[in-house]
């Protein structure tokens, strides 16, 4: 059971911009990483919005995204490169939402946010 309610147009959105002609797993995680890499604008600021283990981000830290992750770290979830401290980090980008973003950016981000939380995987 999913977490938040069906967009329609968000699914739109979704099955013909980025998982359109995806067959399998490894073509839906390029069909996301593609999507988001050619329309976020980066770099940009953003916000921890949800602590997890795997990333050493506190809630409300703010951070800069720098880009996305390479492929190869995209291949179960998309991870975003984030300048802290004094290296750079990959982190889950469904813990981060953008702050004072562009209107596509918000979209995007939104977009990832909305297939996680349908509970939808690659």
């Amino acid at each position: 059971m999913s977490r938040i309610e069906e967009d329609p147009d968000r699914e739109y959105r979704i099955d013909m911009e980025v998982v359109v002609d995806a067959y399998d797993s490894e073509e839906r995680a390029m069909g996301w990483y593609y999507y988001i890499s050619d329309n976020c604008e980066f770099p940009f600021k953003a916000k921890c919005i949800e602590k997890i283990r795997i990333s050493p981000l506190d809630l409300d830290e703010k951070v800069d995204v720098l880009s996305v992750a390479s492929a190869d770290e995209c291949e179960k979830k998309i991870f975003v490169e984030i300048k802290w401290s004094d290296r750079t980090l990959a982190v889950p980008l469904s813990q981060l939402n953008g702050i004072d973003v562009s209107d596509k950016t918000k979209e995007v981000i939104e977009d990832w946010h909305y297939w996680c939380q349908r509970g939808y995987e690659f």
